[in-house]
């Protein structure tokens, strides 16, 4: 089930960086954090979509290399954006 487009919206207003941002890694990271949050509770309670699962790995993966070329590029808004997601210690 795709994302609501008010959620949507208001991650990216809640994330961007400038008034005309949509696609700045910061962005897309908090976007794919809210789909790997809803996939995980649809998968606690259908354990054998394994179709859903890999999808859920792919998107992991993405957010992966998404924070580690953040990483590379600005470290504060990389502390930035994972303290604001809560996604490592």
């Amino acid at each position: 089930m795709p994302m609501q487009p008010e959620k949507k919206q208001g991650i990216i207003t809640d994330y961007k960086l400038h008034d005309k941002d949509t696609g700045s890694p910061e962005v897309q990271v908090a976007l794919l954090t809210e789909r790997i949050n809803h996939l995980t509770e649809h998968l606690k309670s259908h354990k054998k979509d394994f179709t859903s699962r890999r999808g859920l790995l792919v998107m992991v993966g993405r957010r992966s290399s998404l924070l580690k070329y953040l990483q590379n590029v600005d470290r504060n808004r990389y502390q930035t954006v994972i303290k604001r997601l809560g996604i490592r210690k």
